[in-house]
């Protein structure tokens, strides 16, 4: 029996056709990504997560010599949540990264192992996570839910 998996998502021209707050949160993203230590891969990615308390969490990338140790924006982000703040839900999420020596236009999409790490957030507290992505200009990609980036993850109730 075939089945069919469709989820809708806003595309933007450009950041200011988001509301005010969720402008000053892809900000923050941006600004994040002066703290990304990125000196092997150039590629600098900074996140912002506003929490239920509506406060706003800032993660950026943080590379290793020993590679591939070292972490994502995303999941710098969401471990720096869960450990200061673990009960607070997070309402929304924006990305942004600026990669040396090259243009930043183009909404960026987390890796695979940070889009299971949204999936977990989000199940864990049964709360969707708004999803901004987008370069330091041009196009900002909006989705509803980190459901939406990873549509066949693993949820571990096959463990229970």
């Amino acid at each position: 029996m075939q089945q069919k998996f469709e989820f809708e998502y806003d595309l933007l021209d450009n950041s200011n056709q988001l509301s005010l707050a969720d402008q000053a949160l892809l900000t923050a993203a941006k600004e994040a990504t002066k703290t990304a230590y990125a000196p092997y891969s150039n590629f600098k990615v900074g996140a912002a997560a506003r929490i239920s308390s509506n406060a706003i969490i800032i993660g950026s990338n943080q590379e290793s010599a020993s590679f591939p140790v070292g972490i994502c924006a995303e999941r710098a982000l969401l471990n720096s949540i869960g450990s200061q703040f673990p009960h607070e839900t997070i309402n929304t999420i924006a990305i942004s990264y600026e990669p040396v020596g090259k243009p930043s236009m183009e909404p960026i999409s987390p890796c695979g192992m940070c889009r299971q790490s949204l999936l977990d957030y989000e199940n864990r507290f049964e709360s969707p996570i708004k999803i901004i992505m987008a370069g330091m200009s041009g196009k900002v990609m909006v989705l509803k839910s980190a459901t939406h980036l990873l549509p066949f993850g693993f949820d571990g109730s096959i463990l229970k």
